[in-house]
């Protein structure tokens, strides 16, 4: 699928990204910090080259604990250094002392105990601090007419192509399984919801792709979400809310189709129609379909706020630091900048 640069009136500064592991810097920024008692104890750690899910393993394999009991807010690229906050069951801060710092490992810091696990989207964002080497002579006038277009209007929402695999072809399975349940029952739900997640990402991409050039105008029909808690309501007055949408308060959505999930109406539900149409389904189907594998699914906002801007030019180095919310993909950030996938 080809995903439209929302900047793509100005030049990319192309660029390399990833010579070193510090060239990707993330922080993940919690939503919030432990109480300081229950069984749970919370803790930072700072490490490079070291995916979340490998993470676990390496705490639950040396702390003697099960990966169960090990809680993540997000997860991590493994190429780069990240810093995350962990939640351990039934861990005592002395047995830390097991974990060894490496070249992987950087640092462990507890932070206190809490009543509750981490579990998935329980924090506030990321900040990242990122390092495109080698970029064009024009990036000096070519990344404030960029950035500034972002920060007024949004970054375009796309999913990864790491939804898609290496082959790009995810959203095919995720299409067969919705319909196969013989073939769904044989593969962990984990497993399997990722393939139908990949087809609901495949999907969305398409809409906002068709909206890219509307994504910050609010259309009657549309699920318009509040940025500050994720609550969306349908837009009957489009002139009335626009306002709103211009200081950053809310945002029109696509849908992440499922059982009970809203479709939405008007021209919005006419390109979410059309692009459904082109894979042989509807509405109506999809939404049955997801009943029977039992996913809800949620409606995702086509733009994400980009803040904490700053970025420096050193020669050809750029150094870039800002905050996405969670969920977000820096790279919709960086391919915009580039103009590469």
């Amino acid at each position: 699928m080809t995903m439209p640069f929302l900047t793509a009136a100005f030049p990319g500064i192309g660029g390399q990204m990833r010579a070193i592991p510090e060239d990707f810097q993330v922080e993940e920024r919690p939503l919030y910090l432990p109480c300081g008692e229950g069984e749970h104890l919370y803790v930072k750690i700072r490490k490079r080259l070291l995916s979340t899910p490998d993470l676990v393993l390496r705490l639950a394999s040396v702390l003697g604990v099960k990966a169960q009991a090990i809680g993540v807010a997000g997860l991590k690229d493994a190429r780069a250094v990240t810093t995350q906050m962990v939640s351990l069951l039934g861990v005592m801060p002395e047995r830390l002392d097991r974990l060894k710092l490496d070249e992987q490992v950087l640092s462990v810091e507890v932070l206190g105990r809490h009543r509750n696990r981490l579990r998935p989207g329980h924090h506030a964002g990321n900040h990242f601090r990122l390092v495109i080497r080698d970029v064009a002579t024009h990036a000096r006038e070519t990344v404030p007419l960029v950035t500034d277009r972002l920060v007024r209007r949004g970054v375009p929402n796309y999913f990864g192509p790491q939804r898609q695999g290496r082959s790009g072809q995810n959203y095919r399975t995720g299409a067969e399984l919705l319909v196969d349940s013989a073939r769904r029952n044989r593969l962990s739900r984990s497993k399997r919801m990722w393939y139908l997640n990949a087809y609901q990402s495949y999907f969305f991409n398409d809409i906002l792709a068709r909206r890219l050039d509307r994504l910050d105008r609010i259309l009657v029909g549309d699920w318009a979400m509040k940025m500050e808690n994720g609550a969306c309501f349908l837009v009957e007055d489009a002139a009335k809310e626009q306002p709103r949408a211009d200081r950053f308060e809310i945002s029109p959505t696509g849908i992440l189709f499922g059982s009970r999930v809203s479709w939405a109406s008007g021209e919005p539900g006419e390109i979410e129609r059309a692009v459904v149409a082109g894979s042989g389904a509807t509405p109506e189907s999809l939404t049955e379909a997801a009943k029977a594998c039992g996913f809800r699914g949620e409606r995702r906002s086509l733009r994400i706020p980009l803040a904490d801007l700053e970025w420096v030019l050193e020669g050809t180095v750029l150094t870039l630091s800002f905050s996405l919310p969670p969920g977000a993909y820096a790279t919709n950030v960086l391919r915009e900048l580039m103009k590469t996938d």
